[in-house]
């Protein structure tokens, strides 16, 4: 499990009134279609609509991160897990863990060009291209978490 901590918003500073939603999901495609699905439902609860642009976002972020544990981040018999943090007005917080923290992804900004021949390869570029920020950090005791963050300049919509 990663380290816990008090979420911080870009500035370092502590996250106010965040919400929390974290989940472990089987390391198949199947765990990786749920951890989109309920990442969506998560985000329409706290204010961020189904279909919204962020909403979608979100989703193809979580799909792209989940989809990477259970590619290559998979232990058998491990699972892979989903955590989601968003405070008003400071962050969206994606994080994705899985178990293999000797198999870690470039770093921000040094992913390649995958080519034009090549079957994958381009799922952090999407992620690089759609989150403000995005990192791999090591998850202790074993593995990595992949994180993308979203600024909310705006506050989510009261249900």
């Amino acid at each position: 499990m990663t380290t816990p901590a008090t979420p911080t918003a870009p500035s370092g500073l502590p996250l106010r009134a965040a919400h929390t939603f974290t989940q472990r999901f089987s390391s198949t495609p199947r765990g990786a279609r749920l951890a989109r699905r309920l990442a969506v439902l998560h985000l329409d609860r706290w204010g961020i609509p189904l279909g919204g642009e962020l909403s979608d976002t979100a989703a193809l972020v979580v799909a792209e991160l989940a989809a990477n544990a259970v590619t290559h981040g998979r232990v058998p018999g491990r699972d892979f897990e989903l955590v989601l943090t968003r405070a008003p007005g400071a962050v969206l917080r994606i994080e994705v863990s899985d178990m293999r923290g000797e198999r870690k992804p470039p770093a921000p900004g040094e992913l390649g060009d995958p080519g034009a021949a090549e079957d994958s390869g381009r799922g952090l570029l999407l992620v690089e291209a759609l989150a403000d920020r995005w990192s791999v950090h090591d998850r202790v005791p074993v593995g990595k978490t992949v994180r993308a963050e979203f600024d909310l300049p705006w506050r989510p919509q009261r249900r």
